[in-house]
């Protein structure tokens, strides 16, 4: 039976010297990333949605979510951090920065010549695997992709069309990223993923840089308005990581906002080494059945979760119907309010809020998350309707309903 509880940890803010350096993941480095993106065709800024009668109907001042159902095509934001590393790792083999290879660059023959024909192997639940695939198969490379158990056809069918070699294992999302590493480890296979661990901290780190372009889209977009809350959903923890050290590094500690990770309570690694605080990372292991199945992950990155211990203020875990109510929110909004097709994975931080909001039973929670009507809200929809069959089922037929009935 699904564990129905909000968890949640709160950090006391750290400030002073002795944290992890957020440098990598500020403005200037952004900007960098930001600009070999836009050097793509598909390449144009994903919407910053203003829903000013959600705002209203949950008493706070405003409430923005970065819609990444538009990323070059794909319906997911995760083909930055896919891309920007392939194209630094192809960098880093002629020896130049990424930003003298821009995509013309990388599509020419000259750099097929160079360096070859290189496999880019990875484990995903759907949409790292397809901005992998997507990439390779521009660059005229080769993609080898594994899946977890249970991941939808549809996902996989969408990574094959782009020419990967694809495959739903048997086993859970962490095992398939062992098995990936296999491919490394047997036949000089490239490991694209974005789990970091001792020993494979480079490519990890250039996947987080890649997510840096969403966050530099989003300040650019806010024009000077800053949020006082910002909602990051946590898998492994390295978009999370990635987006908090963005704005830890740009705002400083004297303006940063309040910054939320939310999970799935069956794939919660981040809050667990959050509520144990002991210096170790904690696992979860076995099934991970939630729906929110791009953030079915139970080991988390370990530069992700550096940023995230120093500059995240709370860590919550929720059961599924949070990101059901979300997505139900999001694709139908007030009047006047502009629609959002949120994912399961994408949906869930605008869940929370709603029901942290109107569910009287939270206050306390409400209150130790200091948010009220002056309140400013940041929340990125990472994914579309990329499983569009389990979307229907969720937003049409009311799978996994709301406990209370109070929006």
């Amino acid at each position: 039976m699904e564990n129905d509880k909000i968890q949640a940890v709160h950090f006391h803010r750290k400030t002073g010297e002795g944290r992890y350096p957020t440098e990598r993941f500020g403005a200037e480095n952004a900007k960098k990333a930001r600009s070999f993106h836009r050097s793509f065709p598909e390449y144009k800024e994903t919407p910053l949605v203003e829903l000013n009668a959600l705002a209203k109907k949950l008493g706070v001042a405003s409430v923005y979510v970065k819609d990444e159902s538009y990323r070059f095509g794909l319906n997911a934001f995760k083909v930055l951090g896919g891309s920007y590393t392939i194209g630094n790792y192809i960098a880093k083999k002629l020896g130049v920065d990424i930003a003298e290879l821009p995509y013309e660059k990388l599509i020419g023959s000259d750099i097929r010549q160079k360096i070859g024909q290189v496999t880019f192997v990875t484990a995903t639940d759907g949409n790292h695997g397809r901005g992998v695939a997507w990439t390779a198969n521009r660059l005229k490379q080769k993609s080898v992709v594994y899946m977890p158990k249970g991941s939808a056809a549809e996902r996989l069918e969408n990574i094959r069309a782009l020419g990967a070699e694809a495959s739903i294992t048997e086993w859970n999302y962490d095992d398939a990223v062992r098995l990936a590493k296999e491919g490394q480890d047997k036949y000089g296979w490239v490991l694209v993923q974005d789990t970091a661990w001792e020993g494979y901290e480079e490519i990890p780190g250039w996947i987080m840089e890649g997510y840096t372009t969403m966050a530099d889209e989003t300040t650019e977009q806010l024009k000077g308005e800053k949020p006082t809350h910002i909602f990051l959903q946590a898998g492994v923890g390295a978009m999370a990581g990635a987006v908090c050290g963005y704005f830890a590094s740009v705002y400083g500690d004297a303006e940063r906002p309040i910054i939320i990770i939310v999970e799935p309570n069956q794939a919660d690694c981040i809050y667990r080494t959050a509520k144990a605080n002991d210096g170790q990372l904690h696992f979860v292991t076995g099934d991970m059945n939630s729906i929110m199945a791009g953030l079915c992950c139970g080991e988390p990155c370990s530069i992700g979760w550096n940023v995230l211990r120093d500059y995240a203020d709370h860590f919550i875990s929720v059961p599924d119907y949070i990101a059901a109510q979300g997505m139900r929110i999001l694709g139908n909004p007030l009047p006047g309010d502009s629609k959002v097709i949120s994912g399961e994975s994408g949906a869930v931080t605008l869940g929370f809020v709603a029901e942290v909001l109107c569910n009287p039973a939270l206050r306390d929670l409400k209150n130790a998350l200091a948010l009220n009507q002056d309140s400013r809200i940041l929340c990125f929809s990472t994914e579309g309707d990329t499983d569009r069959e389990n979307y229907r089922r969720i937003v049409w037929d009311g799978l996994y309903p709301k406990k209370i009935d109070r929006l």
